[in-house]
């Protein structure tokens, strides 16, 4: 009592095995006291947050380190360099399709974004400014769907945050042209003349006035553009990843599943696309949006 007979010690192996996902004869029949291969079964790779922070190639441990995202950013610039160049280069009286399509960009900030809000004679002084702003995005974002770049250079916070601070600085400089001095564009923007008749409300109208001005304009400008590009990162990764497994990992019906999960990384890749020209546009707004109330007075 108490101990199997060979015949059943058998069954409960093979039951074992077919739990395990390994069905009989796929590696040969185990006999009574025989031990079967030990099969590994690995689930797709998901992506993490150490995707953005990738192994230090180059002055490793310094304050000037340089990694893969450092490296996908100097390819973005280069290229968004050698776009403008090439046409500046390309300039005719008949242009084409090269040069249609880098004009169409330029006339969409100039007209869509900056003559919207700030007019045309004032928007041309902002115009080269706003017009970076929106292009270095545009390229920075467009590398998280580039074959082996695969990660968008804005989708760590470094470079929003210097743009952030650009826009930052520019609009207090604004305001204080504006308003004949940057004490003045203070006093206007914390003690709003509008509540003067109820001095009492700037006890809670002025400190949130003055979080905006320094804190809560530059983070939602870079946590919009940083939190977009991970989000789609990640999406896209997962797809993929899931793609991978299901098309040489997974058994049975479970392969069905590939062309699923391919499909929504295609239509995630497109969908990424519209998201990086979105964030440049919605950023570059914003900045101009920023800029123009700056220079409001309140008389």
């Amino acid at each position: 009592m108490g101990i199997l007979s060979p015949s059943l010690a058998y069954t409960a192996l093979v039951g074992t095995r077919c739990l395990a996902g390994i069905l009989p004869g796929e590696t040969g029949d185990l006999g009574v006291g025989e031990v079967g291969p030990v099969v590994e079964h690995t689930g797709p790779e998901f992506p993490t947050i150490d995707d953005f922070f990738p192994e230090q190639v180059l002055l490793a441990n310094t304050p000037f380190a340089m990694d893969r995202i450092w490296f996908v950013r100097i390819i973005a610039t280069i290229a968004l360099l050698l776009v403008f160049l090439m046409a500046a280069r390309r300039v005719s009286l008949v242009p084409g399709r090269f040069q249609c399509a880098v004009e169409y960009l330029i006339d969409f900030v100039r007209k869509q974004i900056v003559e919207e809000v700030l007019g045309q004679q004032v928007g041309r002084k902002y115009m080269p400014m706003l017009c970076t702003i929106f292009f270095t995005i545009l390229f920075f974002n467009l590398t998280g769907i580039i074959p082996f770049l695969n990660i968008s250079g804005t989708s760590r916070v470094g470079i929003p945050l210097l743009l952030a601070l650009w826009v930052l600085f520019t609009y207090w400089a604004a305001g204080a042209k504006a308003h004949g001095g940057l004490l003045r564009f203070l006093r206007d923007e914390l003690f709003p003349e509008s509540l003067r008749k109820m001095p009492y409300m700037y006890i809670i109208v002025t400190p949130i006035e003055l979080l905006q001005l320094l804190i809560i304009r530059p983070a939602s400008l870079t946590i919009r553009l940083v939190a977009n590009m991970i989000v789609g990162h990640i999406t896209l990764l997962l797809c993929f990843a899931a793609t991978q497994y299901f098309a040489f990992h997974a058994r049975g019906l479970m392969h069905g599943f590939a062309a699923l999960t391919l499909f929504g990384g295609i239509f995630m890749t497109l969908f990424e696309m519209l998201v990086a020209f979105l964030q440049a546009y919605i950023f570059t707004l914003l900045a101009t949006v920023y800029i123009d109330l700056a220079m409001q007075t309140h008389e």
